[in-house]
């Protein structure tokens, strides 16, 4: 081996571009990060070629002075931090002092400032390092031109403009959900794309995600101790087919951090469905002490000191967010429209029974209740889900509320009431048992079988006891008493399929909730069954009082509400 040398500037310069400087995107956030910091309340980005022809950042802020211009250009000079304890409760977007070096180690770079209150605008060229005036009103601008004209290496690995130039866009928009105070304006070759004006977070979703987030989301809210957890989330229903709609801030940073990420993943799967997605824009915000961004020279990723501690507050308070069902009362402050006069949910020629006994099968009787008085206002009157009118080709179930007409999947809606029901009674110990009067024999072939032998423990511990019968039989003698009335054969040859999946190592902690959902799945309710009105009620009843109600396991919805103005509008009423 050689012996040990210093590296001339100009490489070291390089290596470090190659960690800050991936694509012109890079060079985008970066110096978006800079304008931030300076205070601008404006930014314009002018891009070409996709950025990799030129990029220019102009904005209003406070400017550099011209004795500073120089070290601007030098590396590891910052005017953020002074000391280690400004790093460790740091506020602002950079700090490291790295990257106008790199840029200009790989691209030519010019920047022009005035500084607030100065009499003139001085600029600077990095490649001679003169300083000389410059024409400017207020603020600075940084133009990067030919990125990677010195290391050809490097920018054969760009691609197209049009995807370079998406990639620009696309970290722009994720700043400008983190700062809705600052406008934004970008121009491509010449023509405008893009322009933010300053305003609330929930305007800039359509311009920053799509409309359709925009649409959808729910606006949330959690706060423990000294963190806080603000934003959007979207339902599960309208669940992502990639992670394009995942943006995270932590104390203001867009960050990737696998651990947050596992958590909002975490408190989504128990309601998606296969190769679906969460979608949200969430802002974390703590302690500074608590977060370590010194992590990587592109400061996208965080360390958390108390990680689990973060991790468990993020996901309980997603969780409960998805958890809770729409179907609540409305409030004359709420959102909901408020019902009309006319509307009194009352099931006329219908008799409306609320049953009193065991659910699984919807209870055949129960006890009876009386019509709503005419003298009782709807708002009062009505459960959120209103009372059940009629039964549609055997799958959906119809009824009535105080804004309009319900539609409800009754097999969708009796999966996730079954399915909360046999979580909550796993979560107390071993579920009730209810012992076969006859034994159930059922036909198997060898790996049903294996399958049996080899789960057996965790069948039992989930309230089935089954045994081999014969070569090619099994013989079921208990079940859990919440299913005692389901198609049982359908039920155990679902869950041994289940348990001999992917996964068949791990234990019942750790396969809980998938297992506990085929139950559920094969349990419910299936299409075609005719249901009487006051089994339809009591499903009604159910879903009100059930967690996550508005979507089934597989995070399909369970209901949809056509309120009296969306009839009207349908039927184009008083035009």
């Amino acid at each position: 081996m050689s012996s040990i040398r210093i590296l001339p500037d100009v490489l070291v310069s390089q290596i470090a571009a190659g960690e800050v400087v991936e694509r012109p995107a890079s060079v985008v956030k970066e110096l978006i990060e800079n304008s931030l910091d300076a205070g601008a309340s404006r930014i314009d980005l002018t891009l070409e070629a996709g950025g990799v022809k030129r990029i220019r950042i102009a904005d209003d802020g406070a400017g550099i002075a011209r004795e500073d211009l120089p070290l601007a250009l030098a590396r590891h000079a910052t005017s953020k931090i002074d000391s280690l304890a400004a790093l460790e409760r740091i506020a602002s977007y950079g700090f490291r002092g790295e990257a106008l070096a790199a840029i200009a180690s790989v691209a030519r770079l010019r920047i022009a400032s005035r500084e607030r209150g100065a009499a003139a605008a001085f600029a600077i060229e990095a490649a001679s390092g003169a300083v000389a005036p410059a024409a400017l009103a207020a603020g600075t601008v940084i133009e990067v031109a030919d990125l990677y004209f010195n290391t050809p290496a490097r920018r054969k690995f760009l691609k197209s403009e049009a995807t370079e130039y998406a990639h620009c866009i696309r970290a722009l928009r994720r700043m400008a959900l983190g700062r809705c105070d600052v406008a934004f304006i970008v121009q491509h070759n010449g023509r405008d794309t893009l322009r933010l004006a300053p305003g609330a977070l929930a305007g800039r979703l359509a311009q920053c995600i799509d409309e359709d987030f925009a649409r959808e989301a729910r606006e949330f809210e959690a706060h423990a101790g000294n963190l806080r957890l603000t934003g959007y989330l979207l339902p599960p229903a309208a669940a992502r087919t990639n992670r394009e709609a995942q943006v995270l801030f932590v104390n203001g940073r867009f960050v990737r951090d696998r651990l947050l990420s596992h958590a909002l993943s975490e408190a989504y799967r128990d309601v998606l469905y296969g190769g679906r997605f969460p979608g949200y824009v969430l802002f974390l915000e703590l302690d500074p002490t608590g977060v370590d961004v010194n992590v990587h020279p592109a400061k996208t990723e965080v360390r958390l000191r108390d990680a689990h501690g973060v991790h468990g507050f993020v996901f309980h308070a997603v969780r409960q967010a998805l958890a809770g069902p729409r179907a609540v009362p409305v409030s004359g402050a709420g959102t909901a429209q408020a019902p009309r006069a006319a509307a009194a949910p009352r099931q006329l020629g219908l008799a409306v029974e609320q049953p009193v006994a065991r659910y699984l099968d919807f209870v055949a009787q129960g006890s009876g209740g009386q019509p709503t008085p005419a003298n009782v206002s709807a708002a009062q009157a009505a459960p959120p889900l209103g009372y059940a009118l009629a039964q549609l080709h055997g799958i959906y179930l119809l009824a009535q509320n105080a804004r309009g007409l319900v539609l409800v999947d009754m097999h969708a809606a009796h999966e996730r009431v079954l399915y909360e029901k046999l979580k909550r009674a796993l979560e107390q110990g071993p579920p009730p048992v209810q012992a076969l009067l006859v034994p159930l024999v059922m036909a198997a072939d060898e790996a049903v079988i294996a399958a049996a032998q080899e789960h057996a423990a965790t069948l039992a511990a989930l309230g089935f006891e089954l045994s081999v019968a014969g070569p090619a039989q099994l013989a079921l003698r208990a079940v859990p008493a919440l299913l005692a009335g389901a198609p049982l054969p359908e039920l155990v040859r679902g869950l041994l399929a289940e348990l001999a999946g992917p996964g068949s190592h791990h234990g019942l902690d750790a396969r809980a909730n998938e297992l506990l959902a085929t139950m559920s799945c094969h349990a419910a309710v299936h299409a075609h069954r005719a249901l009487a009105v006051p089994e339809m009620n009591a499903l009604l009843r159910e879903m009100e009082s059930c967690e996550r109600s508005d979507q089934c396991n597989h995070g399909r919805p369970t209901w949809v509400e056509l309120s009296l103005e969306d009839l009207d509008r349908l039927f184009l009423r008083g035009r």
